[in-house]
């Protein structure tokens, strides 16, 4: 392994306003300000990144409720006892505001036994009760809700944090519970998430239930431009081979503060003793010098002399593992950026951990779900003073042709692929599309640049306020329907989220050199909308697939751009909108025909071509092209759709001995159908 290898996925800059760092009159940062304004819906979805104060967010909302809107009882469902401390009794008259956020140590349920030990009976007593707060975990809400029924919970407020744990899957307790309060429309519920998509791409919320809430949305962008410290953030991944531990040191700096996540023992990463692999990490750092007696931390002394604090909470042996995490949540923690240096752990310090020094998330092997690493990246993306930079480095295995496990190497390959490519979606700006008319006038939201609002061009406008961007495009389809703009609004890093997870899709994206990428553009994404909101008509099935290829690809390119452009690079917070407008002033025009004609996955092949060897592309493509499929039933009616719609743009039926290899690909889908319907005709 070598510093070769390392692939930058993407670095975003940020400005560093303090904007979301800063409170108004009643105590609220912006994001808390935001989600506040909507409090008297009685559905209300919260989507924020970790940090951005979704827990006091829900403090000023329940109390406003409580006090004004005629809830008489608030319950806030955590997924582990340990988030439960987020929701703890808070003076917010201190900071402004009308309410204190008050409740008895007995109905905090993540702390107390419960009476005669049952949490379910004490869930019961305080729905008796005159107290107005209670907290609990997710399982025991379910099961409250399983002995009780959702009767007795009318005129409740119920506030789910970490909503991603839910699903609308038949086989998930939870959702099928928040069906049956959504259905009795007795209850009120704010759902709060830092995850922007689900690992499985399977829906949280059906979208009929879905609709019924009131969505706030605060992006990772505007969480980090508005940060007072934090510039930069880097998102990578990087290859080995052999056992991680004996070349950790390749991408783990002692001088950064580090939460590194081994592998799970049944992962092909792991070296089969996560104790084993700890001391071997600790090791690799220097010479252990003892442990801590009151901290529990471990010792070492690196070889210029310094010594590093490392909590271990990977150790099985409770006493041990008890005073590492209490170390860990001293207030010495939060005001001592030099308490802990570095923290190893395999199952714990994801969700909720809160570290704000944390410069660096180094997970080992790939994690299956996409919410789990964007729990991860979470951890490093805190403000605190003298922290400017921080990252993510995913430590994958190399894919190694003479691996009997090949094909599983190379799917978390993908998958690692995959999630930086959703990564890159989440933290850039967010993009506004507009068809490019000759009517169109400049908005006085946006700043189109030196030059101004060229009317001849296709323009690109910034807010930098809000981290938004407006893009104009020649040809775009605009969503009609409610719905649908709500999709291009807000959901479509879920849309892309099952697009690039599509392993079909990423592998012919990346590794088959036939692939027209118009079959991506059009035909695998163009399914997958279809199959995901079946309930919009033709044409708004079109504007949201035409929105979520743009998003993607024209951050592909614009990340292709800065990769060879040193001088925009350096520019920091505005390199991405800079690397956008360059390549728009590029090309001849920006319509939709010429975004379809970009494959996605060409950058990301790029790059990984430059990081892997060429035995180990090689065993990839072979193993792929041995599963590439032929063209299907459904992609050739695809094609007859799109084969119509160039009929009538341009007069004529697609050439199959076009040189285009689009207009021959459609072709081949018209080919295709009169060839099964001769075969019928034909018996």
């Amino acid at each position: 392994m070598n510093h070769n290898k390392t692939v930058p996925s993407v670095t975003v800059n940020y400005k560093s306003t303090g904007s979301s760092t800063k409170s108004n009159e009643l105590g609220m940062r912006a994001m808390q300000e935001r989600a506040y304004e909507k409090r008297g819906e009685q559905y209300l979805l919260i989507k924020s990144p970790p940090a951005s104060g979704k827990s006091r967010a829900l403090m000023f909302i329940a109390l406003d409720k409580l006090n004004n809107q005629g809830i008489k009882k608030a319950i806030v469902a955590v997924p582990e006892k340990s988030i439960g401390s987020s929701f703890s009794n808070e003076p917010l008259t201190k900071y402004g505001f009308y309410y204190d956020w008050e409740m008895k140590s007995k109905w905090n349920l993540c702390n107390s036994l419960g009476e005669d030990g049952s949490k379910v009976n004490s869930v019961k007593s305080f729905l008796e009760s005159e107290d107005p707060i209670l907290v609990c975990t997710h399982s025991t809400f379910r099961f409250s809700v399983e002995r009780y029924g959702v009767e007795v919970f009318d005129d409740c407020l119920i506030a789910i944090d970490e909503f991603h744990h839910v699903s609308a899957e038949e086989d998930n307790v939870l959702g099928s519970q928040l069906k049956q309060f959504v259905a009795r429309d007795k209850v009120h519920i704010v759902a709060m998430t830092g995850s922007y998509f689900r690992g499985d791409a399977n829906p949280v919320l059906m979208p009929e239930d879905e609709a019924k809430f009131d969505t706030v949305t605060y992006t990772y962008y505007e969480q980090l431009n508005g940060y007072e410290y934090l510039k930069t953030l880097n998102i990578g991944y990087f290859f080995y081979s052999g056992a991680y531990a004996e070349d950790i040191l390749n991408v783990l700096d002692a001088n950064e503060k580090t939460i590194i996540h081994i592998p799970n023992v049944n992962s092909r990463e792991s070296m089969g003793d996560k104790i084993k692999e700890v001391n071997h990490i600790m090791h690799e750092l220097g010479e252990w010098q003892g442990v801590d007696p009151d901290t529990g931390f471990h010792l070492i002394q690196t070889t210029d002399g310094k010594i590093l604090k490392i909590a271990d909470l990977v150790d099985d042996d409770q006493t041990k593992r008890n005073k590492v995490s209490a170390a860990l949540k001293l207030t010495e923690a939060k005001s001592n950026r030099d308490h802990v240096d570095i923290i190893i752990a395999l199952g714990m310090a994801k969700e909720g951990f809160d570290w704000i020094w944390c410069e660096h998330a180094l997970t080992v092997g790939y994690r299956s779900s996409l919410t789990e690493i964007v729990q991860i990246i979470g951890r490093a993306t805190r403000d605190a003073p003298g922290k400017t930079h921080s990252r993510f480095t995913n430590l994958i295995a190399e894919p190694d042709a003479s691996e009997d496990a090949v094909t599983d190497a190379i799917n978390d390959t993908l998958k690692a692929i995959s999630a930086s490519l959703l990564m890159e979606q989440v933290l850039a700006p967010k993009f506004n599309f507009v068809p490019k008319r000759l009517e169109n006038e400049p908005d006085p939201n946006y700043y189109y640049g030196e030059t101004g609002y060229d009317p001849e061009r296709c323009n690109i406008g910034v807010n930098e306020e809000n981290g938004q961007y407006q893009i104009e495009i020649k040809g775009l389809t605009e969503p009609k329907s409610e719905d649908a703009q709500r999709i291009c609004q807000q959901d479509l890093n879920e849309v892309i989220a099952a697009f690039a997870q599509d392993r079909q899709t990423i592998e012919r994206g990346l590794f088959d050199e036939e692939t027209v990428p118009e079959e991506l553009t059009q035909i695998r994404m163009g399914k997958i909308i279809k199959d995901r909101y079946p309930e919009l008509d033709v044409e708004d099935q079109e504007a949201v697939r035409q929105h979520a290829i743009a998003t993607l690809n024209l951050t592909q390119k614009a990340k292709e751009v800065l990769n060879n452009d040193p001088e925009l690079q350096a520019r920091g917070s505005t390199a991405l909108i800079d690397g956008v407008r360059k390549f728009a002033m590029d090309v001849r025009e920006l319509d939709v025909d010429w975004i379809d004609s970009i494959n996605p996955f060409s950058e990301a092949y790029s790059i990984l071509s430059k990081a892997m060897t060429e035995q180990s592309l090689k065993a990839m493509a072979e193993v792929i092209a041995a599963r590439n499929p032929n063209l299907s039933l459904d992609d050739a009616r695809e094609l007859a759709k799109r084969a119509l719609k160039f009929k009538k743009e341009r007069g004529r039926l697609p050439d199959i001995k076009s040189a285009d290899p689009w207009e021959q690909r459609m072709a081949q889908g018209i080919a295709y159908l009169a060839r099964l319907k001769s075969e019928e005709a034909n018996g």
